[in-house]
């Protein structure tokens, strides 16, 4: 089941939040967190139910292997281990099989036959929360909780099909202090806000320029060579596209939460205004950083055991990082690049200290600091969008000016006054099935205003303190309340949302 679909909004959202809400108020609230629980899994069962007890049993096991190693019982180190082999033998079996099978099938030459293996939702969630609350108990971090807040901790839809990657020291605590919930108008308000916010990002802005990415991406997947205007415009727009939709997301998880009284960690801060490429990844899938970073990046030794041993643990890292994602090649190379441009920025960042230039971040400086990790951003987005290396190959030789730079020929006559200008650049006119036209440069020209310079949603909303971070959002001159130009201003988002959700389309990050 999609947030942005009819059901969600107008039959589950409105069942799950009322028998929340009166089971909290009549029955008592042990019973209400039981009823999300069932929601949550009715939530998750809906488009795979097959899958439905494997999300169970996971729950289960790990509450169990958590519980045992909150006491002082001998073995606790194995009991530990083997509950994250578990956790990740599960992960691996779903995720990496076929990818694996296939690639040794590619480089023996065998006849592969691969097996029927479907990846589960959320399965890279699921399992890197429950890996980290195994760790923490390991640790003494964690208290006995009881099962429906445990339960509910992995399956609260809202964040169980596409992150955040919560963690349970955030959502557990909010669970037992709460007692009994009643929804209060303002923060019913303010949830609703968010989520029409997030809607309408996935659908009208995201879902309306994925029609030009996937035009390039089709193209170049069909073995087509693109030039230098139609390869940038397909990266641009697919980066645009990603940026809205996992942003969307996002917004959608937290407002959904605040429905009912939960909030969730920020996992998305504007991030392509970003002056480098380690920055960007700060408020980039803000969670899974801070998990990549607590369980991978410390107990590798971080940076206490010199710059090289840091650069490395920086790197692989971001290469974990980067299989996470997704089983192919493309996204082995992807996290691989982004190791590279990690170590690469670190070292630049410790360069710049010792020489004494850190202190003199000039305009120029942070402008083309800014520009340089975007556009190391965007060559990456192609990798991590391309079905095959050979898809990637072809859209990067055109944004590298290998396959020429053309303008549609009905152009020519417009552009008559700089022919010379356009002659002396090697840049012609052709008239082919495939051109550049102005829709994608438009949505390209008003989203990039969007994102590299309007204030976010949770600079305005910053009073209201909706999410849970580690810093505080900039000071900006837009700050919500409940009053009716906010209000309307909602209900037009929503509108607009709602009367483009024709066609359904699934979240980008469902695939992870």
């Amino acid at each position: 089941m999609l947030f942005n679909s009819y059901e969600f909004i107008f039959l589950f959202l409105p069942g799950a939040l009322l028998g929340y809400w009166l089971m909290a108020r009549y029955v008592g609230f042990s019973a209400s967190l039981w009823w999300l629980v069932a929601a949550s899994l009715f939530f998750y069962g809906w488009w795979k139910p097959v899958y439905l007890p494997l999300l169970v049993a996971s729950v289960l096991v790990n509450y169990g292997i958590g519980r045992l190693l909150s006491r002082p019982i001998m073995g606790r180190r194995l009991i530990a281990t083997l509950g994250i082999a578990l956790n990740l033998g599960a992960l691996l079996y779903y995720k990496y099989t076929n990818y694996v099978l296939g690639s040794v099938d590619s480089l023996m030459g065998t006849a592969y036959n691969p097996p029927d293996i479907v990846l589960p939702l959320a399965i890279s969630f699921f399992t890197f929360q429950q890996i980290a609350y195994l760790v923490d108990s390991y640790r003494g971090l964690t208290h006995e909780y009881s099962l429906s807040r445990y339960a509910l901790f992995v399956t609260f839809f809202p964040q169980l099909i596409a992150g955040p990657i919560v963690h349970h020291g955030h959502i557990i605590p909010q669970l037992e202090a709460q007692g009994r919930w009643t929804p209060r108008a303002r923060q019913l308000l303010l949830g609703l806000t968010i989520f029409s916010a997030g809607l309408f990002k996935k659908i009208v802005l995201a879902d309306s320029i994925s029609v030009y990415a996937n035009q390039v991406f089709g193209a170049a997947a069909q073995g087509e060579s693109l030039d230098l205007f139609l390869s940038w415009t397909g990266a641009l727009c697919y980066t645009l596209q990603l940026y809205f939709d996992f942003s969307g997301y996002s917004d959608m998880a937290i407002g959904l939460a605040l429905l009912v009284g939960m909030r969730l960690p920020l996992n998305f801060d504007s991030p392509l205004k970003s002056g480098s490429i380690s920055e960007l990844w700060r408020r980039w899938h803000i969670t899974l950083t801070r998990f990549m970073r607590d369980y991978v990046y410390i107990p590798l030794g971080g940076n206490r055991k010199g710059p090289l041993r840091a650069y490395f643990n920086a790197f692989f890292t971001m290469f974990l990082s980067g299989i996470w994602h997704g089983a192919g090649t493309t996204f082995v190379i992807w996290g691989a690049y982004h190791g590279l441009l990690v170590a690469i920025n670190n070292a630049w960042a410790r360069l710049r200290v010792r020489l004494g230039w850190e202190r003199e971040r000039l305009w120029w400086d942070r402008i083309g600091a800014k520009a340089l990790t975007l556009l190391a951003w965007i060559v990456g987005m192609v990798m991590f969008r391309a079905d095959s290396m050979d898809t990637a190959m072809r859209l990067l030789a055109g944004m590298f000016g290998l396959h020429g730079a053309h303008l549609p020929l009905h152009w020519q006559s417009a552009l008559h006054p700089v022919a010379p200008m356009l002659e002396a650049a090697h840049i012609g006119f052709a008239n082919a099935a495939l051109m550049l036209t102005y829709a994608p440069l438009l949505w390209i020209a008003v989203l990039s205003v969007i994102a590299l310079s309007a204030p976010n949603l949770y600079q305005m909303l910053a009073r209201e303190k909706p999410v849970l971070r580690d810093d505080t959002a900039d000071p900006t001159r837009w700050h919500w309340a409940p009053t009716w130009p906010w209000v309307l201003a909602t209900a037009g988002l929503a509108a607009l949302a709602l009367a483009n959700m024709s066609n359904i389309s699934q979240f980008l990050y469902f695939q992870f």
